[in-house]
């Protein structure tokens, strides 16, 4: 069975935490999209991970994971990130791989990134990573694949710090490059789980352009990224916060206002620890948009949500989630396309009873607050789409399942 697991927000929705927890039981778990830019953070047994490239599963001593071909790949932090892995008694030599068909990020990309954005009218905000950079070359057809470096006309296009750089890094990376598309196929009876980065609001079609990533974070994405087909996917989940987050620039309709709302706001940052994995950067954050959640749940298919966080609630007498956007006087239900219109929207809030009590505590869906429940099935009314997972933690066994994924 493959079952992938996206964002449906702006990214930073807990994916890492949901992929290492349902890695358990799949037996192959393959990143398909995004590169160093994202940050998935996982907790087991009090110890944290900082992930950026390598999948989430790899924390299983007996999993194989797959860096896939609509990732941009990182060199340097890539073997950096194995050795921090190493350092902690994670053995991955033999259990990671690379798919031919990745593009490679070049150090100078980096600095163009940064530069490109400052150069901006309207800045994106970018990580700085290289990704924009390492796509658009992909695009201009001018990129670097992994299975390029075995190709001696396309090497011969490199001199001087970016020969060195890549001689530094081939003999490695070759080490651990496999056709995918073929891989697939040979595991296709097996559990096979597909992490996404970022969220589907920043996808590069879908997403609110163009304040979004360059890569295909749709679900769509692990498809072109796996080298597989529609048919070959059984199950899409889509992972939420109970509140909203955004880094970098854009349109965020719900956002907290500075003045009005600046003490709820720093509650939930604070509480919810809502800084950036890969940049440090505090998210922004704000009320739960349930509009553009479900333009993500129909954009995507999803057969399911994951919701997360719901425990940053547990001390507030009351929260707000959005369910309308109000545009220039009108009332709009529909995640529109037009940015003028997303920064001119105003929430239309809908009040909820918190339920005071401690949800780390709970283990199952039926011992949850009457209040906390009432959220949740309003959440699954207005996107019709079931939640299926529900987290109240950062710990693994801090999560539990409505439904189960694998069947």
């Amino acid at each position: 069975m493959k079952v992938v697991i996206i964002g449906a927000q702006w990214g930073d929705e807990g994916k890492g935490k949901i992929v290492d927890y349902l890695a358990e039981d799949a037996k192959y778990v393959v990143r398909y999209a995004g590169g160093p830019n994202a940050g998935h953070t996982i907790v087991v047994d009090g110890k944290q991970f900082a992930l950026h490239q390598v999948p989430s599963g790899i924390l299983y001593p007996e999993k194989k994971v797959f860096l896939g071909a609509g990732m941009v790949i990182d060199p340097e932090k890539l073997f950096a990130e194995l050795a921090m892995l190493k350092e902690n008694g994670i053995n991955w030599e033999g259990r990671v791989f690379i798919s031919d068909r990745a593009h490679i990020i070049l150090p100078k990309y980096r600095q163009m990134d940064k530069d490109r954005d400052s150069q901006r009218k309207r800045p994106i905000g970018t990580t700085g990573s290289g990704i924009g950079i390492a796509y658009s070359e992909k695009s201009h057809r001018d990129g670097l694949r992994l299975a390029d470096l075995d190709w001696k006309e396309k090497m011969a296009e490199f001199d001087g710090e970016d020969l060195e750089y890549l001689n530094k890094y081939r003999d490695q990376l070759l080490s651990m490059r496999v056709d995918l598309t073929a891989k697939m196929w040979e595991y296709r009876k097996d559990n096979i789980l597909f992490e996404g980065a970022q969220g589907a609001m920043l996808d590069i079609d879908s997403g609110t352009y163009p304040y979004v990533s360059s890569g295909a974070s749709c679900a769509a994405g692990a498809e072109t990224g796996c080298g597989i087909g529609p048919h070959d996917l059984d199950k899409i989940l889509g992972v939420f916060k109970a509140y909203e987050t955004r880094v970098g620039n854009g349109p965020m309709p719900t956002e907290f206002n500075a003045e009005s709302e600046g003490e709820l706001c720093d509650y939930v940052r604070n509480t919810g620890r809502e800084y950036g994995v890969t940049t440090g950067r505090a998210r922004r954050c704000g009320y739960l948009d349930l509009v553009a959640l479900r333009y993500a749940c129909r954009v995507n298919s999803m057969d399911g949500l994951v919701l997360t966080h719901l425990d940053i609630y547990d001390a507030m007498d009351q929260i707000e989630a959005c369910v309308a956007y109000e545009i220039n006087g009108k009332i709009v239900t529909d995640f529109p396309a037009n940015i003028d219109d997303l920064n001119n929207a105003k929430p239309v809030l809908e009040k909820f009873d918190g339920w005071k009590t401690p949800l780390k505590e709970i283990k199952s869906y039926r011992k949850l607050p009457k209040q906390a429940k009432a959220y949740i099935e309003f959440i699954e009314g207005f996107t019709q789409t079931p939640v299926d997972i529900i987290s109240v933690g950062y710990e693994r066994d801090e999560t539990f399942i409505r439904k189960s994924v694998w069947k």
